[in-house]
C-alpha cells in the first residue's frame, strides 16, 4: 500500500527534479515526494489536495467555491478542470489508494471536488494532521512514517464516510415529499424495470437524483436492501410464470427474461427462496391445477347440459 505526498507548483514554474526512490519499509509502506498531481488518469488512487497560499477556486455542478488555506478536496486527474489555480497558489496533494478508502467507487466519486473546510471538525483534524505529515521530511522513510500513514488513510476514509453522511442528509432534506412517497416511486420504478439486467442500486438512485447511500438508507428503513427488494421481485414474477404457464418452457428463458445473469444463478436463488428448484415447483403448480381425467369429462358433460338446455 503506498501513500504518496506531491507538492504542487504554480504552472509557470519550472517542474522540480523528482526525489530518488526511497526503498520500502519493513511494513511495506512507502512515502515519496513527486513534483506536482500527474497529468495523466489514474484510476486506482484519489487525490486529497491541502491548500496552502494563493487563490485557488474549485468549480462543481456550477457553483465556484474559493479554498482557504488548510481547507481539503479530492480529485483525481482526470478531472483536473475541477480545479482553477491563481498566480503564486500551492497545494499538497496526497495520492491514496482507492480501495483503502472503504467505499465503492460511485461514492468516492461524489466527494471528488467537495470543499472540505480545514478549520472546523474532522476537516481541521486531517489538515492539521497531514501538513505535519508533509513538513517532516524525515518520517517518509522510517517506521514512524509508515504507522502515520496508516493514520492518514484511515482519517481520510472517516473524512470520506462524514461526506456521504452529510450529503445524504441534505438529499432527504431536499427531496420532494416524505420519504415513503419516495420509496414508492422507487418500489415502482424497479417493478417497471424488472426486465433490464442493468438494473441496479447505482442506476435507480441515478434516475431518482439520489446518491446510492441514500437510496440504501430508504431500504433499511423499510427492513430490507435495494438487491434483495429487487431479487424478491424477480423471484417473484418468474415462479407465477412458471406457475401459470400451460407449457413447458425452459429455466434459461425465465431467467433472461427477468433479469438474472444466468440459468445456474436463478436456480440456485430460487432454491434458496422457495426450498425447490424452478422445475421442481414448475411440475408441481401445472399438476396442481391441471383438471384429472374424470374431472374434465365431467366439466365436458355440464357444458353439454348447459348447450342443450
Amino acid at each position: 500500500m503506498t501513500l504518496t505526498l506531491t507538492s504542487r507548483a504554480p504552472e509557470r514554474a519550472p517542474r522540480q527534479a523528482l526525489d530518488p526512490a526511497p526503498s520500502p519499509s519493513r511494513s511495506g509502506w512507502l512515502v515519496q515526494v513527486l513534483s506536482e498531481m500527474p497529468e495523466t488518469n489514474d484510476r486506482t488512487h484519489v487525490y486529497l489536495g491541502v491548500h496552502v497560499r494563493g487563490p485557488v477556486t474549485v468549480v462543481r455542478e456550477r457553483a465556484r467555491t474559493p479554498l482557504e488555506p488548510n481547507d481539503l478536496v479530492f480529485c483525481d486527474p482526470a478531472r483536473r478542470h475541477l480545479l482553477r489555480f491563481g498566480e503564486d497558489c500551492r497545494m499538497i496533494f496526497f495520492r491514496v489508494p482507492r480501495c483503502y478508502l472503504g467505499v465503492t467507487e460511485p461514492e468516492l466519486d461524489r466527494v471528488l471536488g467537495v470543499p472540505v473546510r480545514g478549520g472546523e471538525g474532522i476537516g481541521a483534524l486531517a489538515s492539521d494532521f497531514l501538513t505535519a505529515l508533509a513538513a517532516k521530511a524525515e518520517f517518509r522513510r522510517s517506521a514512524i512514517g509508515d504507522r502515520r500513514a496508516r493514520t492518514a488513510v484511515r482519517l481520510l476514509s472517516v473524512l470520506v464516510v462524514e461526506l456521504l453522511e452529510a450529503d445524504a442528509t441534505e438529499e432527504a432534506d431536499d427531496a420532494p415529499g416524505s420519504a415513503d412517497e419516495l420509496l414508492s416511486r422507487i418500489h415502482a420504478h424497479i417493478e417497471e424495470n424488472l426486465r433490464d439486467p442493468d438494473l441496479s442500486p447505482e442506476s435507480i438512485a441515478r434516475a431518482h437524483h439520489i446518491s446510492v447511500r441514500y437510496l440504501q438508507k430508504l431500504f433499511q428503513n423499510d427492513g430490507s436492501t435495494v438487491s434483495q427488494w429487487v431479487r424478491q421481485r424477480r423471484l417473484e414474477s418468474c415462479r407465477l410464470e412458471l406457475g401459470r404457464s400451460h407449457r413447458r418452457i425452459t429455466m434459461a428463458a425465465v431467467a433472461h427474461r427477468w433479469g438474472f445473469s444466468s440459468p445456474s444463478h436463478f436456480s440456485r436463488t430460487f432454491r434458496g427462496a422457495y426450498g425447490m428448484s424452478p422445475s421442481e415447483w414448475q411440475a408441481l403448480a401445472t399438476s396442481a391445477f391441471a383438471p384429472t381425467s374424470a374431472g374434465a369429462q365431467d366439466e365436458r358433460g355440464r357444458r353439454g347440459a348447459s348447450a342443450a338446455s
